[in-house]
């Protein structure tokens, strides 16, 4: 996790946000991934799929990027059975490391060592069905599921390798650094000299003599440069041959016998390329997301979650964001973002309506559309819809322009609901505001 590095990177994927007036509405993103949990972004076409470690290991190890035998456990038995094949192929130890989206594990008390295989149960026993709180997570946690077994490795250096898109130069940046192993965005804030940033011309790719030059950088032994040349190239072609947002390892560790090791690995995947992959799309666990979003994203919804109590829809991201904005300078805020899209059908739009009412922190609705491939009809009868298989008891405010505006009236306008229609932004967000209080 990175903080801002001189990469105007606007976040992670789903626009264009600086949501340091949004999500509680603070944090400002740029780095793609590389940001706090808490400040997700809003991005409508770059929306990231997150993996676990085991399975970002299993990937780079099919590209020739060394990481440490393990296996992944669901139960005690499982674990122990990895354990006991691990220390028994020479192991010292065994690393027994919580399988969660979410960084800062190892404080939270998601990664032990054991010694001994009932050990290495005992505490798979406690880790299992936990509830992991890390400063990424938020108070509420997330519950553990799976677990990595490994073996523990004789560590000499930590150090840092991260690679993702600079937007600003349109190309990847491959960083490193010899502060490895630490929280990297106090190394960032500190010392923003300690880490290298080597951006890659897409056409030429990681050029040998590239890699020589952060190999060095990261003060590695002379015998070690020729394998870290290797070790970096491959982890690049992994960047590059999966369509990856991210991919970094912290740490990147050498050992006390000179070997190079990814200890840690993190890959996220804009999932519009993830139609070329369709095994990279097998990995996607929706127990580590949340259950809204689950749900929007099977019928194409952009919806994300937030901490307010006005519940907003609206169709392109442009105009989410300006509603948001207007929700708050009114005093309220936002619920979620819900970014219907241009093509949306009446069904969708009942979809859409559904998840942003299965939020029980929304106490009022503002429908924001302007009509142009979606039709105001089209929406109008999705809603109307949608409310009277919902039973909507919730005030509902809307502000409609564009193709079809008049006849979208009507319809609402004769549902028999108590549909609030505005003709500005200002004045809708004035009454959802009140109606929400």
């Amino acid at each position: 996790m990175l903080p801002d590095l001189g990469l105007d990177v606007l976040d992670d994927q789903k626009d264009a946000v600086a949501l340091k007036r949004r999500r509680s509405i603070k944090s400002k993103v740029c780095c793609r991934s590389l940001q706090p949990q808490a400040s997700r972004s809003l991005r409508r076409k770059e929306i990231i799929m997150k993996i676990h470690e085991y399975q970002g290991k299993g990937i780079l190890k099919k590209y020739g990027v060394t990481v440490p035998r393990g296996a992944m456990a669901t139960s005690r038995e499982e674990a122990e059975a990895a354990a006991r094949e691990l220390l028994n192929s020479g192991a010292s130890g065994v690393v027994v490391k919580a399988q969660i989206h979410a960084g800062g594990r190892g404080k939270g008390g998601g990664v032990k060592i054991a010694k001994s295989v009932s050990e290495a149960g005992d505490l798979a026993d406690k880790m299992l069905g936990m509830k992991l709180i890390t400063h990424q997570t938020g108070p509420e946690g997330r519950t553990v599921r799976r677990l990595l077994i490994e073996e523990t490795l004789p560590i000499e250096k930590e150090l840092y390798l991260g690679i993702l898109v600079d937007r600003a130069e349109g190309k990847p940046v491959f960083m490193a650094s010899a502060a490895g192993g630490m929280e990297i965005e106090q190394v960032a804030a500190e010392n923003p000299d300690a880490i290298l940033k080597q951006h890659i011309d897409p056409g030429m790719g990681l050029e040998a003599f590239q890699a020589r030059k952060m190999a060095f950088k990261l003060g590695l032994q002379a015998h070690q440069i020729n394998p870290a040349v290797q070790f970096l190239t491959n982890l690049y072609r992994a960047f590059l041959d999966t369509d990856a947002s991210l991919v970094e390892i912290n740490p990147f560790i050498t050992t006390t016998d000179g070997r190079l090791f990814a200890l840690d690995a993190k890959l996220t995947f804009d999932d519009n390329a993830l139609f070329r992959h369709a095994d990279i799309r097998e990995l996607r666990d929706i127990t580590e997301e949340d259950p809204l979003e689950v749900e929007a994203s099977k019928y194409s919804l952009n919806y994300i979650k937030l901490d307010g109590s006005v519940g907003c829809m609206v169709n392109g991201a442009g105009l989410a964001m300006a509603t948001m904005d207007i929700i708050k300078y009114a005093g309220g805020m936002p619920a979620n973002f819900l970014d219907v899209g241009g093509g949306a059908n009446a069904e969708q739009v009942a979809h859409a309506f559904e998840i942003l009412l299965s939020d029980k922190n929304v106490k009022a609705v503002l429908i924001n559309i302007f009509g142009g491939i979606l039709r105001v009809d089209t929406l109008a009868t999705g809603v109307v819809e949608a409310a009277r298989k919902t039973n909507i008891q919730l005030p509902i405010v809307l502000r409609l322009e564009g193709t079809n505006v008049d006849e979208g009236k009507k319809i609402l306008m004769n549902s028999g609901f108590n549909f609030l229609v505005c003709d500005t932004m200002k004045e809708a967000a004035d009454k959802v505001v009140a109606a929400a209080r």
